[in-house]
């Protein structure tokens, strides 16, 4: 089905990605994952101020914690969407952890992991999911 939604927002970029219950995503290219965590996701934290993030070469299954955010209102854990090895981190998140909020798809992406094939929910069922709830 299609999402009239964002495509009347002006943000179809979202229909690439592929999005977990705990708001993190997760787009895949020649079979590398990056993750990260979603507008709604950065909006309900706040300014965020500081990133913690896992090892290259840590292997994790999905709903692995694999970090935590820290921002002005609240602390929240990073889970993995799928199972897979960290490949990279985004260490410029170390010096400018504000980036999660500036630019939560592009500059503020977490990681890359290589994965295994599972299940995220498309971008129609997480913009049902974030209306659904009321907080991160």
């Amino acid at each position: 089905a299609t999402c009239h939604f964002f495509l009347k927002c002006g943000v179809c970029f979202l229909l690439a990605r592929k999005f977990t219950d705990k708001h993190e995503w997760i787009s895949v290219e020649n079979g590398i994952g990056t993750v990260g965590i979603s507008d709604f996701a950065q909006e309900a934290l706040g300014d965020v101020v500081y990133c913690s993030l896992p090892e290259v070469g840590t292997k994790l299954s999905k709903h692995d914690e694999f970090g935590a955010l820290e921002s002005v209102k609240a602390a929240s854990e990073l889970y993995s969407p799928l199972s897979g090895e960290v490949t990279e981190i985004n260490a410029a998140l170390a010096d400018n952890p504000g980036l999660v909020n500036k630019s939560c798809y592009q500059d503020g992406k977490m990681s890359l992991l290589s994965f295994n094939n599972e299940y995220c929910v498309d971008s129609c069922y997480y913009k049902w999911l974030c209306n659904s709830c009321s907080s991160v």
